[in-house]
């Protein structure tokens, strides 16, 4: 088949899905000024019309959506057994944004730029690169081509166990409203690992909007999702034992579900010369915590910066590197081999260490004298047994 030339392409980048990286990246294409005169073609099987996720993160500098966050902090509580915190964040701050919320900001950027953007409904099922470019081909048979492409559709693994560490997030969230004050709004309840783990990393988590109304959040770090009933006890259970809420005295207003893969398996940024992997399909969601949205902001930005430079995506797409992969590797091995004892490294993270460098360290930007207060604040056993499983190449396993 013939090849089109880069002057007869139909459009400069195709940005393939329009979820959070995809409305992300197209957010920073749409603020670079060297970058107005491209054409950018935008492909989203759904309307992303409805509040189906949030995202939190934190940060110690201005960020692109912050007038967005349905909430904002300036402290957060960890607790465990023996132990408990609260945080004063400094110059961090710890933010929510609704999924809903950022979805209709980055439509309606986008929508004013209409001689810049086109936005199809319509679901990739192959891309390619071609001599000049890339040709992606919709469901419905519709072929589009470009220059570049960005992919934020979610990887599809092929699991290779006896080599690398599988494991999720997952967790079940309702947002309720309460008949009385019951909680503290200016304090995030990070992690609250006081109930049982049944083997496994298990913590409440609560986002306080008001004194009267929260998200209260089961979360798990384990290879195998509950049944939903199970979450719902264990919430329940939190509302009633901790928090000291009868039934009569809550009503679930919203509900949030949701299961991340937390994986050291290799994910590629790039495939071949024209094809860029952005989002979950590029690593961003970090494999030890899930957290994902401002890594994907990083990864927006350094792109864009890129292209407006060089007119090319940067060699490095996203710019990890690599002790923190391996802390996260390690991480990965002791939950999946132990994980029960994920509750007392973080007790021993959270007790000797500031919470600005525990954050400094999870973002990516500490340096080798930080890493080793890091390191050398937790005990050193399960380390040391997950990195002789590292050496060996092969996972650990419970036992």
């Amino acid at each position: 088949m013939p090849q089109p030339s880069v002057s007869a392409l139909a459009y400069d980048y195709l940005l393939v899905g329009g979820g959070a990286a995809g409305l992300s990246l197209a957010y920073h294409l749409a603020q670079e000024p060297r970058l107005a005169g491209k054409r950018v073609l935008l492909l989203e099987p759904e309307a992303k019309n409805q509040n189906d996720r949030t995202w939190s993160y934190w940060a110690d500098e201005p960020t692109p959506f912050d007038s967005l966050a349905a909430g904002e902090w300036r402290k957060i509580a960890f607790r465990s057994p023996g132990f408990a915190q609260v945080a004063e964040l400094k110059k961090y701050r710890y933010r929510t944004i609704r999924g809903l919320d950022f979805y209709q900001f980055v439509q309606q950027t986008l929508a004013g730029l209409p001689a810049q953007f086109t936005v199809v409904r319509a679901k990739v099922v192959a891309l390619e690169n071609t001599l000049s470019g890339v040709r992606a081909r919709t469901e419905a048979g519709q072929e589009f081509t470009a220059q570049y492409a960005f992919d934020s559709r979610p990887p599809v693994i092929e699991p290779q166990p006896y080599n690398y560490r599988y494991l999720l997030q997952h967790f079940v969230g309702w947002e309720i409203e309460t008949t009385r004050d019951v909680f503290d709004p200016e304090v995030v309840e990070f992690m609250d690992f006081r109930g049982e783990q049944h083997h496994e990393a298990r913590f409440m988590y609560v986002l306080p909007f008001s004194a009267r109304r929260a998200l209260v959040e089961y979360t798990l770090f384990s290879a195998l999702v509950l049944q939903k009933a199970d979450y719902e006890g264990y919430i329940a259970e939190y509302l009633a034992n901790t928090l000291g809420l009868a039934k009569a005295e809550y009503r679930i207003e919203a509900e949030e579900v949701g299961a991340i893969p937390m994986t050291d398996h290799p994910l590629q940024a790039r495939v071949g010369a024209h094809i860029i992997n952005v989002g979950t399909r590029a690593g961003r969601a970090k494999p030890s915590t899930g957290y994902a949205f401002r890594r994907i902001q990083a990864q927006s930005a350094r792109l864009v910066a890129a292209l407006a430079a060089t007119g090319q995506p940067p060699p490095d797409a996203t710019g990890d590197q690599w002790q923190f992969r391996l802390f996260d590797t390690l991480l990965l091995d002791i939950m999946q081999r132990q994980g029960e004892t994920t509750r007392d490294l973080f007790r021993q993270l959270f007790e000797r260490n500031p919470v600005q460098r525990i954050f400094r360290f999870l973002d990516e930007k500490t340096g080798w004298a930080d890493n080793l207060r890091i390191m050398n604040s937790v005990s050193p056993g399960p380390f040391m047994r997950s990195i002789g499983h590292v050496l060996r190449g092969r996972p650990g396993q419970r036992q």
